[in-house]
């Protein structure tokens, strides 16, 4: 069974001497960046890095040996699909975080997604066309409020020169993280693109510290990128009826991580809306993001069917995987106690939601 929590690169990156330590970290947040969508990368991405970062090849030549390798390969399941996307998509962050060259534009934010996912989203470099929702876990469920469709374009202009024609001079160093969290939770509120928005982001807002003379290392990306992405949607999301309001605070942890090297501990189940995941009211282990995730063959199978299908059946999962119904509800309920997916809704017109990503 798998370890999600083990980092084949840890061991490795913390031996490396200064000279390559900087090209290590780039390669560690871009693999680290592809747990916001549940991927994960081959072990012939993590050796491929491993010679750029030897100076055995140029970043550009391990992403074309990763381009080459999936070349050839047709008939791809949908995993193996996902992998791909994983290997194309961390050789090209850790392209672009190696590239010092930047400008704050809403070119180059569109030419960040188009850089990343050419080939892998028809739509990469493209504004969404359409409107859309998110059920998160962090939200028990709901959704943040994303951009509307027609107005995508003129919100992403507007905030970029609101941002270019602001001045960070006189402001305290709370002041700066606050307005930080501030910028890059409203970028991220407008989900411009169809897919790819969390990595996106993360990339060009930390080539923006870069240029705002932050020494950003990229580790905290790495390690705690869904801490990042759940702390994004807590700062867009309000219920006043509920008594939760929009909030920066888990952001401006993060950056105060990152930035002024402080230790605050991230934990996911503290952004949770309902507080029920907060230590002292359930077991600590079910923290449903930062634990790691250890599955059997079916319920593996039974994931990968969720993934696709929110809204199956238990009858429908046993039809497919060849199993009694019986047998698919035992495994769904033990994926439930564990904190690894939830139900809502009704057992015929419900889903299944996944808080945990194998």
């Amino acid at each position: 069974m798998k370890d999600i929590t083990k980092d084949p690169f840890e061991e490795y990156i913390k031996n490396l001497p200064p000279t390559k330590k900087e090209l290590g970290q780039a390669w560690k947040a871009a693999i680290g960046l592809q747990d916001v969508d549940g991927l994960k990368p081959s072990e012939y991405l993590y050796e491929t890095a491993k010679k750029n970062i030897d100076g055995e090849i140029s970043v550009h030549e391990a992403g074309d040996l990763i381009d080459s390798y999936y070349e050839n390969k047709e008939g791809r399941t949908d995993e193996e699909a996902r992998t791909e996307e994983a290997d194309k998509v961390s050789a090209r962050i850790a392209k672009l975080l190696s590239d010092k060259a930047f400008t704050f534009s809403p070119a180059q934010y569109l030419s960040i997604h188009r850089e990343l996912f050419l080939g892998i989203y028809p739509h990469a470099g493209k504004i969404r066309d359409y409107n859309i929702t998110k059920k998160e876990w962090v939200l028990d469920g709901d959704t943040v409020s994303y951009g509307r469709a027609l107005e995508l374009r003129e919100t992403l202009d507007y905030d970029f020169s609101r941002e270019k024609g602001f001045s960070y001079g006189g402001l305290t160093m709370d002041e700066t993280i606050h307005r930080l969290a501030y910028v890059v939770s409203e970028l991220w509120q407008i989900h411009v693109f169809g897919e790819g928005n969390t990595r996106t982001t993360a990339v060009f807002f930390i080539k923006y510290m870069r240029m705002l003379g932050f020494d950003v290392e990229n580790d905290l990306f790495a390690e705690h990128s869904w801490y990042f992405r759940n702390a994004l949607v807590r700062a867009n999301y309000t219920n006043i009826k509920a008594g939760i309001y929009e909030t920066t605070e888990f952001l401006e942890k993060f950056l105060r991580n990152l930035l002024l090297d402080e230790r605050h501990e991230l934990h996911n189940r503290e952004m949770h809306v309902s507080g029920k995941f907060l230590l002292g009211q359930v077991d600590p282990i079910n923290d449903p993001i930062n634990d790691p995730i250890k599955l059997d063959e079916r319920e593996s199978k039974i994931l990968d069917l969720l993934r696709k299908e929110a809204g199956l059946t238990r009858k429908e999962i046993g039809e497919r995987l060849g199993c009694s119904e019986a047998t698919i509800k035992r495994c769904l309920q033990s994926m439930v106690r564990n904190g690894i997916i939830k139900r809502i809704g009704s057992n015929k017109k419900g889903e299944w939601i996944i808080l945990k990503s194998e």
